[in-house]
């Protein structure tokens, strides 16, 4: 495991600035874990993330499909929310790490299903500032 990495973020596009610089430097089967309370930065994270594919308008959030897929002719991104998800069991029910050789894998809430996850996969986990509304802590690691 590599030494974990902190950026710290102070606005909206500074966080999609963040995730579109890090989307650059993944290969196409790599899974990301976003953790961190409600509006702490994971939609913002993903937005950026899909603007360096060219595919940021077409977010939606997977609320309540529990993954959503991208595509264009470069990469397949599977975007996971597994809030819902009672447990690791349901993710593997609806064929859930079948994804992890398909493309890159953004994952939300996903240390509700740690045991379902791949060896190896980027966490990221997001928190908020007390004093500041728009700052962000954001901490790379690598498992």
């Amino acid at each position: 495991m590599s030494e974990p990495k902190v950026f710290i973020s102070n606005s909206e596009n500074e966080t999609k600035q963040f995730a579109k610089d890090f989307a650059s430097k993944l290969d196409k089967k790599s899974v990301v874990v976003l953790t961190g309370e409600l509006g702490s930065g994971k939609t913002k994270f993903v937005e950026g993330f899909l603007s360096y594919f060219g595919l940021e308008n077409e977010i939606s959030s997977p609320t309540f499909t529990i993954v959503n897929e991208y595509k264009n002719e470069n990469a397949t991104i599977y975007h996971f929310d597994v809030y819902r998800l009672s447990d690791s069991s349901e993710f593997y029910e609806i064929g859930g790490d079948e994804y992890f050789d398909k493309g890159i894998c953004l994952i939300e809430w996903g240390e509700l299903i740690e045991d379902a996850l791949p060896k190896n996969y980027i966490h990221i986990t997001f928190s908020k500032d007390e004093n500041d509304d728009n700052k962000r802590r954001i901490l790379i690691e690598n498992t």
